[in-house]
């Protein structure tokens, strides 16, 4: 196993110990994935991390934000992020670690997410997007906020006030799997992950806080270190916010790029509130009713409609963990035209009423 991995490994698992007082933070060069650099998983997941390290991921831990009450933000345009970022690059996936304190995060044209200490928030497709804190405030153009590369130490952002603080870690990745592809839109616009508490909670915070020891060993005037750390925790991310995914999770990895189920899924993803039915779908695909059906239960193990329902389910407990939307407004978001089907649907598959399952979340 990889040196800095092992570092990693013996570090207290305190999430984000000292994250405050730093004043640069390590990029990390991007590396293919393997699956021996997974820390250790339950094996009903296995199959799931399996595929998942198969991406091919690069990617890097570019800034650092301190923000204070009363603050907020508009992200650059996703094209001037990719000139910045990744020049050359069709896309990037970004991704926000909050290391204390709270903020919101909504995408220009979608709902608004909260997260907390320990959460980390993905763009997939790099959307552009706004975030604040709790205090109403007058979004500032990052632009306006960081120093135009090139840069010889890690851009540190210091906005808002002077109330309470949020500090925040952001990185971006790159990959070409259809997974992150926006025309399938097979993740949201932009989720939270809240790792449990344990073993994986502590990964998630030691791993940011191991980024931040390398930093200070290198001291101020660098910011390169060779660790693996942005993939790692995305792939850990994913894991977590995969699992609920309806059907086979590595059948529906490789779905995505499928001929007949990608079409299919991508209308599927894209308008879940859409009263799609077999021919609808088939329609999407171009085949047959049997030839879609038949694609559906041979790579996912599902037929279509049951797939939608469980897509449904999957988007709804999304809005209902991050977002503010009342019940009633998930409901005709994923597809279904009174709140009451909605919540007959919802128990018979978690077994809670969408209100308590949110107020258990």
């Amino acid at each position: 196993m990889n040196s800095g991995i092992c570092g990693l490994l013996r570090l207290l698992p305190e999430p984000f110990a000292g994250l405050a007082v730093r004043d640069t933070i390590s990029v990390m060069s991007g590396r293919l994935l393997s699956h021996d650099r997974i820390s250790a998983i339950p094996d009903r997941t296995t199959t799931l991390v399996a595929a998942l390290a198969r991406l091919h991921l690069q990617g890097a831990i570019f800034l650092r934000g301190e923000y204070s009450e009363a603050w907020a933000y508009d992200s650059l345009p996703p094209r001037d992020a990719i000139a910045v970022l990744a020049p050359g690059a069709e896309r990037v996936i970004l991704f926000h670690v909050i290391a204390s304190g709270q903020a919101w995060i909504e995408t220009f044209d979608g709902e608004r997410h909260w997260a907390a200490a320990g959460d980390v928030i993905v763009l997939p497709y790099g959307d552009g997007h706004r975030m604040g804190g709790e205090e109403p405030a007058e979004l500032a153009p990052m632009a306006t906020l960081i120093e135009p590369p090139p840069w010889e130490r890690m851009p540190v952002i210091r906005h808002g006030g002077h109330g309470a603080a949020t500090h925040v870690v952001c990185g971006y990745l790159m990959c070409d799997h259809p997974l992150f592809d926006p025309r399938l839109r097979a993740l949201p616009p932009v989720f939270v992950v809240r790792p449990p508490e344990g073993p994986a909670r502590n990964w998630v915070g030691a791993s940011i806080n191991y980024a931040m020891q390398q930093t200070a060993l290198l001291g101020k005037d660098r910011f390169e270190a060779p660790t693996t750390i942005p993939e790692l925790l995305l792939v850990e991310v994913l894991k977590l916010h995969l699992a609920a995914m309806p059907g086979d999770q590595t059948g529906w990895l490789h779905a995505l790029g499928d001929p007949v189920l990608g079409p299919a899924l991508a209308a599927i993803h894209t308008s879940p509130e859409r009263k799609w039915n077999l021919v609808s779908l088939a329609g999407e695909a171009s085949v047959s009713v049997s030839q879609l059906d038949e694609r559906f239960r041979e790579v996912l193990g599902l037929a279509p409609i049951r797939y939608l329902a469980g897509w449904r389910m999957h988007v709804a407990k999304d809005l209902l963990c991050s977002s503010q939307l009342g019940v009633a407004a998930v409901a005709h978001r994923v597809g279904y035209d009174s709140e009451e089907a909605f919540s007959r649907a919802f128990k018979r598959e978690t077994g809670l009423a969408p209100s308590s399952w949110r107020l258990a979340r």
